[in-house]
């Protein structure tokens, strides 16, 4: 319902920021990371948010996030079953958006677990639905575009930064391109993801 909203920040909360844009103060949640931004920048300052109106039964809450990536996580996060927002938020005040896609693709379930009211259990489940999920979407795309697959299968840091971008949201197309451009060849993993986000956000 809500892309974004844009307007002055008019005040937070533990969990949350109050933005006001038309008359109109929306109360959103979001992440650590978020808040602190809006609390560096001051009441009455202008902050741009990328929402998600949540609904369940009888409850409906805005979410909120500084980034597109943040969002992404959020939206993947609440997509895994029983993970609920509260839970999202942890981690993505714990674990930056890049870290996250890296840890999925390596089966890293301790950088999972530095989020409170993450344990082991609910680590593995998050990194096994979503790479269940990541590679389903990349072997569509590769057996679809045969021609268009310019990583061999000895790249194997190209192919997991698609796949960690892929955890953030972005199609297998467009985080294929962005390591291709981005990307020397003696990138770490995640400096390729760091270079293709910032190609991406462009």
């Amino acid at each position: 319902m809500y892309e974004y909203i844009k307007g002055k920040i008019c005040g937070s909360g533990v969990d949350y920021i109050v933005i006001e844009t038309g008359g109109i103060g929306y109360r959103i949640f979001t992440a650590f990371t978020t808040l602190e931004l809006a609390q560096r920048a001051g009441e009455k300052e202008e902050m741009k948010i990328h929402t998600l109106l949540y609904v369940r039964e009888n409850m409906m809450d805005l979410y909120g996030f500084a980034t597109r990536e943040e969002l992404s996580m959020f939206k993947l996060l609440i997509s895994v079953s029983g993970i609920g927002p509260k839970a999202a938020l942890s981690l993505i005040s714990t674990v930056k958006p890049s870290g996250f896609g890296i840890a999925v693709v390596s089966d890293d379930v301790k950088t999972l677990t530095k989020a409170q009211g993450i344990g082991s259990k609910t680590a593995q489940k998050i990194i096994l639905e979503l790479k269940d999920k990541i590679e389903k979407e990349q072997l569509c795309f590769e057996n679809e575009n045969k021609k268009e697959i310019s990583f061999s299968s000895a790249d194997g840091i190209y192919r997991e930064a698609v796949s960690a971008l892929m955890v953030l949201g972005y199609t297998a197309m467009e985080a294929q391109k962005a390591v291709a451009v981005s990307s020397k060849d003696n990138d770490t993993l995640e400096e390729v993801i760091r270079k293709s986000l910032v190609a991406m956000n462009r």
